[in-house]
């Protein structure tokens, strides 16, 4: 009797994300994410447009059109819940990235802070109200 080693297939590998923002105008969200933050427009789909996404370098954003409130108020702002989180590899980079998106007139949620845990971050407010994280090394 012969032994026969048992061959298991290699785990799947998850490639990428893609966060997916609630918004009231799929157009206007589109110019807000390529005229202030430098992304590029993948797609917009549908007559008239319901769904997008933005792209910039490997970060990727669905945008869902809604047309009523998904969130009560000011929750968002108030409990600092984030629609996205996006990384650099850098320091100088994610400074880079808040001066040149403070340039460009962009609200933010909270300005570029070194945090705690070794990060140093800020948190972009779109014109829908979501709350978008971009973080990176501290030093």
């Amino acid at each position: 009797m012969t032994t026969q080693s048992k061959q298991t297939a290699p785990r799947p590998v998850l490639s990428s994300t893609s966060a997916q923002l609630f918004v009231s105008d799929i157009k206007a969200s589109c110019g807000f994410f390529a005229d202030k933050l430098g992304f590029a427009i993948d797609f917009v789909y549908g007559d008239p447009p319901f769904y997008g996404q933005v792209i910039r370098d490997k970060a990727q954003l669905a945008l869902r059109l809604v047309c009523e409130p998904v969130f009560v108020g000011d929750i968002r702002q108030r409990e600092h819940l984030l629609s996205a989180s996006i990384t650099v590899d850098t320091a100088s980079e994610i400074k880079r990235l808040f001066l040149d998106f403070q340039a460009a007139g962009v609200d933010f949620h909270q300005t570029l802070k070194k945090e705690p845990w070794g990060t140093r971050n800020f948190i972009v407010l779109d014109p829908d109200g979501n709350l978008i994280l971009f973080a990176g090394p501290a030093d």
